[in-house]
């Protein structure tokens, strides 16, 4: 949800009937005999049942095990196969001399019968799993090799489904156990499941199906390739400035938590600098500057009139491209508003990111009541897990030893900066589902800008999130606890917001969908969505 960054287009069409992804020859397959059914945090299921009505329609040729029986008696074919009428699931061996399975062998005939057992142990299921896959792929499978030959023997998708305990057309469950196979490198299961998943997905679609199909686009690109990569990988490119910052607009009307992050930090500035005759304001990200023209304002109706205001706007080229010029069109805009409201005004451009920014950037001067806003950007600092410079703590040290009046911070109440990629995987799918469904109630489904806004400003971030490690991966998301224990271990401490923020922010949400929240934690505040907590907004001295 940045507003800042260069966002990636991605073509409908590929979502339509591709081709089964071809795994890295050079990388390590360690071949799956059993397929842990993980248990999973997620959000509410509205949205989790859904198919495709084509989805049996695959994009690769699959062969039942019905259409691979044969006769038993006959020698000239491998192995054969029969099964019950019950369904087919779970397997067990039958009851006859033929259950010694042999390889390589002409002569040899192996037979597998899958009957219903209604209490089978996880110990018999791993064992006929294992007999089955030795039947597909013969003992010299070399994976992934040999994978385009083994796949056309494994069961479809549906028995698959069966076995792994997913119910038909659950589209969550299935992208959950995709995630999981991705993590364990599992190729033949990722085999038959991407198609699976393609043909249930849809950028049109329902907000699951359209986050689903930003998910499998991050799994299929973390397979495919790593880092910068990535982008080459996905064949995306960016829209026009103009048409990005048309989409960013339509974003931040859509749903709230722009202006929530950019409401609730003005009314801390405000009350925290309400005394003071010049005003510094530090804004890692500036974005278009829009944020301080509300402020400007009413600094500028202050009985006894306005301080003399200087905004330090830093950011870097992504935004510049975003916004179709430089920091001098913000500092240009933002001049014209103060000089209509008579308040004396400078402008500090610093063209760098976040983590560039040093004491002597800055240019502090004393006597000045100093502001620092941090509106979702502390995020993409990287912190001790990424390299030993942890420019998160660094920075938010830095801004300590200026001895600021306020910092208010805005970020993504998620928690996606440290985690595994299975656990990673399970919290983006939570987070989005109730973005996705926030905007599926104020733009329609058929909106083609709808379909780009989401594109733009949400499925990069997604990607992201999914596919990239180490210093690539920029969308490094906290829970406030995590951002409590940072600053307080820099010596700050919290302070309430005054209760005319909640009034304002109250009356902001009334023009939105009643499923929208605010909630104040020891003056924290807390906007969500349903059950789920989107976005938090505190400040600091």
């Amino acid at each position: 949800m940045q507003s800042s960054k260069e966002y990636l287009h991605f073509d409908k069409s590929y979502y339509k009937y591709p081709s089964v992804p071809v795994s890295n020859p050079e990388s390590n397959y360690t071949q799956q005999n059993t397929y842990q059914s993980p248990q999973y945090v997620s959000s509410s299921d509205e949205g989790s049942y859904l198919q495709n009505p084509n989805s049996n329609a695959h994009s690769q040729p699959y062969c039942t095990l019905e259409s691979m029986t044969t006769n038993p008696n006959s020698h000239n074919s491998p192995s054969c196969y029969s099964v019950s009428s019950t369904g087919g699931s779970p397997l067990s061996q039958p009851e006859s001399d033929n259950t010694n399975i042999s390889h390589g062998s002409p002569n040899s005939v192996s037979c597998i019968t899958i009957t219903e057992d209604p209490n089978p142990s996880l110990d018999e299921l791993q064992q006929k799993m294992r007999e089955l896959e030795s039947v597909i792929c013969g003992p010299d499978f070399d994976a992934p090799e040999d994978y385009q030959k083994c796949q056309t023997g494994i069961p479809d998708p549906l028995t698959w489904m069966q076995l792994m305990g997913i119910p038909r057309g659950d589209l969550k469950q299935l992208l959950l156990h995709c995630a999981k196979a991705v993590e364990e490198n599992d190729i033949i299961l990722i085999g038959w499941m991407v198609p699976e998943l393609r043909q249930m997905v849809s950028i049109s679609g329902t907000p699951f199906q359209r986050l689903g199909a930003y998910l499998l686009e991050g799994l299929v690109a973390r397979l495919e390739s790593s880092g910068s990569s990535i982008y080459k990988a996905l064949k995306c490119k960016e829209p026009t400035s103009s048409d990005l910052m048309s989409y960013m607009h339509a974003l931040y009307e859509a749903c709230p938590y722009f202006k929530f992050g950019y409401l609730s930090a003005n009314g801390a500035i405000a009350e925290a600098v309400k005394g003071a005759d010049s005003v510094h304001i530090i804004d890692f990200q500036i974005a278009q500057g829009t944020q301080w023209i509300t402020l400007i304002q009413a600094l500028a109706a202050r009985p006894g009139g306005p301080p003399k205001i200087r905004i330090t706007g830093i950011d870097d080229t992504q935004s510049a491209y975003a916004r179709g010029g430089g920091l001098h069109l913000v500092g240009r805009t933002l001049a014209r508003v103060a000089a209509t409201c008579s308040v004396p005004f400078e402008f500090h451009p610093l063209d760098m990111t976040g983590s560039e920014i040093r004491r002597e950037h800055l240019e502090i001067r004393h006597g000045d009541a100093l502001a620092v806003n941090f509106a979702f950007q502390l995020h993409h600092m990287s912190d001790e897990s990424v390299n030993t410079e942890n420019h998160r703590d660094r920075l938010i040290r830095l801004i300590k030893s200026l001895n600021p009046t306020v910092v208010a911070l805005a970020e993504q109440e998620s928690n996606t900066n440290t985690s595994p990629f299975f656990q990673r995987f399970c919290e983006t799918l939570d987070y989005y589902t109730a973005i996705f469904e926030s905007v599926d109630v104020t733009m329609p489904r058929e909106d083609k800008k709808r379909i780009s806004v989401e594109q733009h400003c949400l499925a990069r971030d997604i990607v992201n999130i999914i596919a990239c490690e180490g210093e690539e991966r920029v969308e490094r998301h906290e829970l406030f606890g995590k951002w409590r224990a940072r600053f307080s271990m820099a010596g700050f401490r919290p302070c309430a917001l005054s209760p005319l923020v909640n009034a304002t922010i109250k009356t902001l949400l009334e023009s939105y969908s009643p499923n929208y929240w605010l909630e104040e934690r020891e003056g924290v505040l807390y906007l969500g969505w349903k059950h789920r907590p989107l976005v938090v907004s505190c400040a600091w001295r």
